[in-house]
Formats: structure tokens, sequence, C-alpha cells
């Protein structure tokens, strides 16, 4: 399980650490990948390969099935770590996530998130204010 939030540098050269707590869970491969709202997707590659099953399975008839599969397949690489725990974060996804010097890495139960710093405080001051609202919509699926 992942949880958390740690902030990290990206250096000249993509590379970015991961928390030594969450490379436990990631020693047998990871993938990295275009997310949701911006963000960056760090995923055990065992949960990327049943994702992309299930996204496999949707009907390419659909088009918002085509949209999410390019997002999260096309945009999706194998990251290995060095000896410093680092991966390298290609530089598409770099860009896409407006990756520059600061990341903000944050643990989601069974996913990573790799923000910028400066996207990450914008969605924090966003929806701090909405967190009752937030919790009484969720209330009602049962959370």
């Amino acid at each position: 399980m992942f949880i958390g939030q740690y902030e990290h540098a990206v250096d000249e050269k993509g590379r970015l650490a991961v928390p030594a707590k969450f490379r436990r869970a990631l020693k047998e491969g990871a993938v990295i990948t275009k997310g949701l709202d911006g963000c960056l997707f760090l995923f055990p590659e065992a949960k990327f390969k049943k994702m992309a099953e299930s996204i496999g399975q949707l009907p390419y008839t659909k088009s918002s099935a085509r949209l999410y599969a390019r997002l999260i397949l096309a945009g999706a690489s194998d990251v290995e770590f060095d000896k410093q725990g680092r991966v390298i974060v290609p530089g598409y996804l770099r860009d896409y996530a407006s990756l520059k010097t600061a990341a903000i890495v944050i643990g989601l139960y069974d996913r990573i998130e790799v923000w910028s710093k400066s996207k990450w405080q914008a969605l924090v001051e966003k929806i701090e204010p909405r967190a009752g609202e937030i919790s009484e919509e969720l209330s009602e699926l049962g959370v």
C-alpha cells in the first residue's frame, strides 16, 4: 500500500528519487505513464499489467475507450531504479506533467502519483476548502 507525500528533486538528466518506502513494493518492476489531472502515475508492473488487460477489453469502436488507451498505454514506460533509488522520467512525461526541478511524490493506495510542485500546490488549494463537501458526496457511495 502506498501512502504519504514526499518532495524530491528532478535533476537535469530527468532522474527522480522514489521514496525508499515505495521502492520495496516496486522491486518486481514498475511502469510510469501519463496520469489524470496533469500528473504521472507510477504503478507496480503487475498492477499496470492488470489495468492494461482491462483497457484492452474496452471496445475500440468507442471513442472514449480509444482516447483512454492512448493516454495510459501509449504514454507508458518501464522504469528501472539506479543504485540511489532514482528512475529516469522520459522527457515527454516530464513535459506532460510540467516537471522541472521539484516534484511531489504521493502514495494513493495502489499507485503513486508524481506532480510538479506548483500543480500540486494549486490542487491542494482547490480541494482543501471543499473537504467537507467532497466527504459528504463520497459518503453517498459508501466511503
